[in-house]
């Protein structure tokens, strides 16, 4: 780990509404113990209009929130990351970035709002739900005693957390 503060990352295809909400959620959730980023393996280059409008409305800053590659984070001028997380749906068939490196990792997949069909309420509902499952894992996360949890430990709660809806808190 990197010191004080943990570098985390989030990772999806496209970074325009998953990975951007966990990154707002996280800043705040973590703030003091955690910084958070997101990127995308084929970043779209803008943030989606709902995804801003929900953060906004939740008094989420929003201002430096922006889709970007992960080719950011790889360089050698790029923070090192402690954890990193995909937040694809793999049961949708997307196919989610793998990042290298040693840091401790997880999948905490969750169905992409972006491509809910249907009226408009339909579709806020869809940012919604990804906003929620977002936050409940990210919650439960920053209240980890990540310090008191040897490494395979720790391995085993994260994933749990991926696994974790949002009726149900993980082990």
């Amino acid at each position: 780990m990197s010191g004080s503060i943990y570098n985390v990352l989030f990772l999806c295809t496209g970074n325009s509404a998953r990975s951007i909400m966990a990154e707002a959620i996280m800043n705040r959730e973590g703030q003091g113990w955690f910084k958070a980023y997101s990127a995308g393996s084929f970043p779209t280059g803008e943030v989606r209009p709902e995804t801003l409008e929900l953060l906004a409305r939740m008094n989420y800053k929003t201002d430096d929130l922006r889709s970007k590659s992960w080719d950011e984070f790889s360089g050698p001028d790029a923070p090192e990351m402690d954890f990193v997380f995909t937040v694809c749906d793999q049961a949708a068939k997307e196919s989610c970035p793998v990042w290298p490196g040693q840091p401790m990792s997880a999948h905490w997949g969750v169905a992409d709002p972006a491509a809910a069909e249907g009226n408009k309420a339909e579709r806020e509902l869809a940012y919604s739900d990804a906003f929620r499952m977002l936050n409940n894992r990210i919650s439960i996360f920053v209240n980890l005693p990540i310090k008191s949890l040897d490494k395979l430990s720790l391995q085993k709660k994260l994933d749990d957390i991926g696994k974790a809806t949002m009726a149900e808190p993980a082990a």
